[in-house]
């Protein structure tokens, strides 16, 4: 799956296909716009990854202070807010291996 074609399920698909990674899912549900089931997924994924994920929730929902803090634990360099869909078509692509 590429990260087009993950953002084409989320606006068609009721919910995540079965096989997906929960990094996977968790971007699925960031992009299908529920915010809060993303971020259940993301706090539960103890990975750099999952750290980068959390940085992008916490930038979509304006924490700039919290999504830093997730950034740096992850050792990636932190995004403003215009940079949101850019960010998300990256950490998918990585995810995806796309």
């Amino acid at each position: 799956m590429t990260a087009q074609e993950l953002a084409a399920s989320a606006q068609s698909d009721p919910a995540p296909a079965d096989d997906l990674s929960e990094e996977a899912k968790a971007l699925w549900y960031t992009k299908k716009g529920d915010w809060h089931e993303a971020h259940e997924i993301a706090q539960d994924i103890h990975t750099p990854m999952g750290s980068w994920i959390h940085a992008l929730l916490h930038l979509i929902e304006g924490d700039i202070g919290n999504a830093g803090y997730w950034y740096a634990k992850a050792r990636k360099p932190t995004k403003r807010p215009a940079e949101i869909d850019a960010e998300w078509n990256t950490i998918a692509r990585e995810v995806l291996g796309s």
